[in-house]
């Protein structure tokens, strides 16, 4: 399996989600990244499983899941695009 991301230490701090993904600790604005997350509960949010490639995030209880590439901003070109590029 591909790793993707190393992906650790997901908490909340009232309207912000920390993360540390590839040893850097990053924080994101709940009401910025997902609407869901935004009025979970803490139950809701403190219930969640990381892809073991680290591509991403989902929370069963609130049925919301994120990408890691999408919290980072990158962009994936579809092979098609990059060969007529």
């Amino acid at each position: 399996m591909k790793k993707y991301h190393e992906v650790s230490q997901l908490r909340f701090d009232d309207a912000l989600m920390i993360l540390n993904v590839d040893g850097r600790e990053l924080t994101f604005l709940l009401n910025e990244i997902s609407e869901p997350l935004s009025r979970a509960t803490a139950q809701e949010r403190g219930t969640f499983e990381i892809s073991p490639s680290g591509y991403g995030i989902h929370w069963p209880l609130i049925d919301e899941d994120l990408s890691i590439d999408g919290l980072l901003g990158i962009a994936h070109t579809p092979a098609s695009q990059k060969m007529s590029a």
